[in-house]
């Protein structure tokens, strides 16, 4: 099933995101987790993509394992940044052989350790779009920043930027983290007035151990709220409160943006079963699967 047909219904929905193992030697552990995070029945399941062909033939078989076998519609992420062009249609390919509709078109973070971009590489995601669409008839989504892109000096460029993208054969878009819902509710009114009409799926991270602050912080200079240190602050170094007060942060979070009639979720379960399980208990009269 496509996205963009789920993306139809008014009921609120929740959906998971999983990673590949950075080896085969932890591929059935990831599976089995995946297994488990299907079996919560989301709207579909997201599967992020090993660049540079490392890990990506897991991207398409979990994708796969996850229509076929668990029942449920799966969303493959296709970054480009440190593949080449052949790589890219290949995969593309292989994702089409497998009856996969759904694609998360990706730049992707470039690697410090070359120049960038190659020849024979995309330079930008919209480049990416572009080719996909040309190439079968997926289902398109792209990412987007609530906070601006870290590389953009202005945010009206960036949604510039964003609306290219999206008019290059964009069906749908999923925001980076945030952690304060106004600066989606900020954001959602910015593109709606520049003409992005497109759904936009808010991406929730429970952040469930002290250590992935550093890396949110990091990877996309996120706005981390008063409230929401204070939660750090206080439970950090006690892992199982920290757990309860994460989910219970992110719980929070999306019973406000689906009060405020945002009805799609995309959870960052980050391959964590009893996490993405504790989200749909809390929303157990909220998200009627």
């Amino acid at each position: 099933m496509k996205i963009r047909d789920i993306l139809k219904s008014e009921e609120p929905h929740i959906s998971f995101e999983v990673f590949p193992p950075k080896t085969d030697a932890g591929y059935d552990s990831v599976l089995a987790a995946t297994e488990k995070i299907a079996a919560l029945k989301p709207s579909f399941i997201s599967v992020t993509y090993g660049a540079g062909g490392g890990t990506s033939k897991n991207t398409v078989s979990i994708a796969s394992h996850i229509k076929d076998d668990f029942g449920v519609t799966s969303l493959a992420h296709l970054t480009c940044v440190s593949s080449t062009k052949e790589v890219v249609h290949q995969v593309i390919g292989e994702l089409k052989e497998n009856g996969i509709e759904n694609i998360l078109a990706l730049r992707g973070d470039i690697p410090s350790e070359y120049e960038f971009p190659l020849p024979n590489h995309y330079r930008y995601a919209s480049e990416l779009i572009e080719d996909i669409r040309q190439q079968g008839d997926f289902c398109i989504g792209a990412a987007c920043y609530p906070e601006g892109h870290v590389e953009t000096e202005h945010k009206k460029d960036d949604i510039i930027n964003l609306k290219h993208k999206v008019d290059c054969g964009v069906d749908f878009l999923t925001t980076q983290m945030f952690f304060d819902n106004h600066i989606l509710y900020n954001f959602l009114y910015r593109i709606r007035e520049k003409g992005i009409t497109v759904p936009v799926l808010p991406g929730i991270m429970p952040v469930t151990n002290k250590k992935q602050i550093a890396r949110i912080g990091g990877m996309s200079g996120t706005i981390l709220p008063e409230r929401f240190r204070a939660i750090v602050d206080r439970f950090g170094d006690d892992q199982k409160a920290m757990q309860q007060a994460g989910i219970a942060y992110a719980t929070d979070q999306i019973i406000d943006l689906i009060a405020n009639g945002v009805n799609h979720i995309h959870v960052y379960s980050m391959n964590k079963p009893e996490v993405a399980a504790a989200i749909i208990r809390n929303l157990s009269e909220i998200v009627k699967n």
